[in-house]
């Protein structure tokens, strides 16, 4: 089975989770279709859990494949 591509956005604006997102950050997103129905991303932090956000809030990016490796969260990096 082929793998699927990960996607990435960027934080264009922390909204009211200032706490949460950091403008002009890039995240991992998981896929999560029902959410996004919904208008609402489901975004990887730094500990590797997930949590939904308002799409507005982000823009979709490309990400070289060289670089994909840096997002990908390990125990070796916690």
């Amino acid at each position: 089975m082929a793998e699927r591509k990960q996607r990435f956005v960027l934080c264009i604006q922390s909204g009211s989770y200032q706490s949460s997102l950091e403008p002009r950050k890039i995240y991992r997103i998981v896929e999560d279709p029902d959410a996004e129905t919904r208008r609402l991303l489901r975004v990887v932090d730094e500990s590797g859990e997930d949590y939904l956000f308002p799409a507005e809030l982000f823009v979709p990016i490309e990400v070289p494949e060289k670089a994909v490796s840096a997002f990908a969260i390990t125990t070796s990096s916690l």
